[in-house]
């Protein structure tokens, strides 16, 4: 299989989404959170610069890109790999892999996998689609069409 990277594009994909938080605070699901959506070992109170924001983006990003080559049985496209990391960047590892997202991909249904991201725009099920959640998905979709 071949090993992909994110592309620029890619990365401006995630970073427009996540945004730049240089003081830790807690996301929407509780967790503390610093730079463009690092999670790992922050506490509240914790500050960084841009530049280490920047640094913890991408081996976050290391990370993420080798989930989706181990993951994905199909060959993808440049936009179709960074939509997955963008996706699986802000779902995480686990969710993706028992995706119906990732199972349908891996059967060859390139053309079903954009409905499939748009079952993801829930912070609650119980509750109507968040719409930072729906502007994602739509430019994961545009990402993942391109």
């Amino acid at each position: 299989m071949t090993s992909y990277t994110l592309s620029p594009s890619g990365m401006t994909l995630i970073k427009t989404f996540e945004g730049l938080r240089l003081k830790a605070y807690l996301c929407p699901a509780g967790v503390p959170t610093i730079g463009y959506g690092h999670t790992g070992s922050v506490k509240l109170g914790d500050t960084i610069t841009a530049a280490h924001a920047e640094h913890l983006l991408r081996e976050d990003l290391r990370r993420f890109e080798a989930a989706i080559d181990r993951l994905v049985a199909v060959p993808l496209t440049q936009g179709q790999f960074d939509a997955l990391v963008s996706f699986t960047f802000n779902v995480g590892t686990a969710a993706f892999q028992r995706s119906t997202l990732r199972r349908v991909l891996n059967t060859g249904e390139y053309d079903a996998v954009p409905s499939q991201f748009k079952r993801w725009v829930y912070g609650d099920p119980k509750k109507p689609p968040l719409l930072g959640l729906l502007r994602r998905r739509h430019a994961e979709i545009a990402r993942w069409l391109s």
